[in-house]
């Protein structure tokens, strides 16, 4: 995303999400513990634009996305969404699902690794939310549950038709999208849905955890990683390797590269610049 900005000014504060930055690590919290986080229109363009804006400042270099209470997030709003949405026309659908998928691809595309940390449920959008992510991390209690279907939708909600067999195969993508059935943490950590499995309530701090080593290390390294990943999902080989050599020539110019080889010669630590 550019860093360049107009006019408006930086949103303070966000009125669906609590936001919280701490050198260079931003951790999201979806707060609405008495609904199980469920997802409201205005929480859905929060996160839209909050990653917008956080892509644009170039200050963070790792972000967290949490929930708060019970479990991680319950997907839509029954009545704040989906009672909403049956006195809605076409053309307001189609904005709507073109919302809730600029979330998805806000966090795909982001220049900086997102880590969901995952306990109690993620259902319906909250599952998707998690799948976007670049890393799951989940307690015992996690359970994943994909549940379009199971109000009468297309399984391929918010881009999960593409993300999912790309995480855990067709296989696996098929029955989950299809059945809409629950995904507990040894069944998803088995399949490759959970990339931690941590112990019971510790799926907050593991994420904190990773999220602050990820910025503690080289940002451009991680972002142009994240980009290649997302990009490549759908290139032939001979694309991609030209891909990756225009990359790495790029980076090979930059400052980390030669950082690196002095901290190495000087048998220090490096001290990473990001650029």
């Amino acid at each position: 995303m550019s860093p360049f900005t107009g006019s408006a000014a930086r949103t303070s504060p966000w009125r669906h999400l609590r936001v919280d930055l701490d050198d260079g690590v931003a951790t999201v919290t979806l707060a609405r513990p008495d609904k199980l986080n469920a997802l409201t229109f205005g929480a859905y363009a929060d996160l839209r634009d909050l990653l917008a804006e956080l892509s644009r400042e170039r200050a963070v270099r790792a972000l967290v996305l949490a929930g708060e209470g019970r479990g991680f997030c319950s997907g839509g709003d029954v009545d704040e969404i989906i009672g909403a949405t049956l006195g809605m026309d076409t053309a307001e659908l189609l904005d709507f699902n073109r919302m809730t998928g600029q979330v998805v691809r806000a966090v795909r595309e982001c220049p900086f690794p997102v880590i969901a940390a995952v306990h109690g449920v993620a259902a319906g959008a909250g599952a998707v939310l998690a799948l976007a992510a670049d890393f799951r991390v989940a307690d015992p209690s996690a359970r994943f549950a994909f549940l379009f279907t199971r109000v009468g939708l297309s399984g391929g909600d918010m881009g999960a038709a593409y993300l999912l067999p790309r995480v855990v195969g067709l296989g696996h993508a098929t029955r989950l999208l299809m059945l809409g059935e629950p995904v507990r943490a040894p069944e998803a950590e088995r399949i490759g849905l959970i990339s931690v499995l941590t112990d019971e309530g510790r799926a907050d701090e593991a994420a904190r955890d990773l999220a602050r080593r990820l910025a503690d290390g080289p940002a451009l390294a991680h972002a142009q990683t994240k980009a290649l990943l997302t990009a490549e999902l759908d290139m032939p080989l001979s694309a991609a390797v030209e891909l990756d050599a225009a990359t790495q020539a790029l980076l090979m110019n930059g400052a980390d590269y030669a950082e690196f080889h002095a901290a190495f010669t000087e048998k220090r630590p490096p001290k990473w610049q990001g650029r």
